[in-house]
């Protein structure tokens, strides 16, 4: 299949991460294609939304320092540590998330993006909470976007995409606990020919709670709406700022061999079967992982590896 390419979209091959400093927003790093090197993008770039807000004058600059690390040239390089990363955005402007993978109506929520966690961060709770559940989802960071924009016009403006779990308390639904991201941010064509028309992912999502699959979903069938349809309904009421980051809704599947990318779909299947819920809500202990691998094999954003603490 031929990598997706959309009108006006000039191809862009890089991995960005944004690496803890002490500050609220980090520094930005650029990673090499395998993941094992990365490099400061001091002098370009010191954070992400600076690149966002300015992308046709600094990704390039950032691009020419990727092929330079991926060609095992750059000269301060150094080892690639997941543990060090922030979420690639720290803090976004606007976080949207689509409705849920069940309903039919094409709908957004708003999320709390004043702090977003890293892929190695603990994920606290109250000690009481009764309920704790995690959320695979797939998301996009976009330029700005015009008010009106139809949905070819919203995937031009897609620059990164990002793997995150959004942890959700499901008998408390209107308090959003904070997402957490993978380490990177990938440009679309990063995927190749898994970045299909409409703004879909065609990969495998895989996620594993202490140590056993949970599940392995389809990002493809899984996401009930392309990143295009979700970005023109976000844009219909008002232009999107540089930045806007809008997640694809948890990922679903109607195979139960494929498993569940939240326990809340386990546990209506089980209820379904004419009986109780047996598996439990996650608890502080436990811990979480979720991955996607490119066609190559190698992790596409990196993987996130989350504790659940009290």
């Amino acid at each position: 299949m031929v990598p997706l390419r959309f009108a006006n979209a000039s191809p862009r091959f890089m991995k960005l991460a944004t690496y803890k400093d002490g500050s609220r927003d980090g520094q930005l790093v650029v990673v090499s294609r395998d993941t094992a090197t990365a490099h400061f993008a001091t002098g370009i770039a010191t954070r992400l939304q600076q690149v966002l807000d300015d992308w046709n004058y600094l990704s390039p600059q950032l691009e020419d320092l990727a092929t330079t690390l991926n060609q095992g040239k750059a000269r301060h390089a150094f080892a690639f540590d997941p543990r060090m990363c922030m979420a690639p955005l720290p803090r976004a402007y606007q976080w949207l998330q689509a409705a849920p993978w069940a309903a039919d109506q094409l709908a957004l929520a708003q999320r709390a993006g004043d702090r977003l966690l890293g892929p190695c961060d603990e994920a606290r709770f109250a000690a009481d909470e009764a309920a704790i559940d995690c959320g695979a989802t797939l998301a996009v960071l976009c330029a700005e976007l015009p008010q009106g924009s139809d949905s070819a016009q919203a995937l031009d403006a897609v620059r990164l995409l990002l793997l995150a779990n959004d942890w959700a308390l499901p008998q408390r639904p209107a308090v959003p606990p904070a997402t957490a991201f993978a380490p990177l941010a990938v440009t679309p064509d990063e995927l190749g020919s898994a970045w299909q028309r409409g703004g879909r992912v065609g990969l495998n999502v895989d996620l594993s709670l202490n140590g056993r699959r949970l599940g392995r979903l389809d990002a493809g069938s899984g996401q009930r709406h392309g990143f295009g349809e979700l970005l023109a309904l976000a844009a219909s009421a008002r232009t999107l700022g540089s930045g806007s980051l809008l997640g694809g809704g948890v990922l679903g599947s109607a195979d139960p061999e494929r498993g569940v990318a939240r326990l809340a779909d386990k546990r209506a299947r089980e209820e379904a079967g004419q009986g109780p819920a047996r598996s439990p809500w996650l608890k502080a202990g436990d811990t979480l992982r979720i991955e996607v691998k490119g066609s190559d094999g190698m992790t596409l954003f990196g993987a996130i590896e989350q504790a659940v603490a009290a």
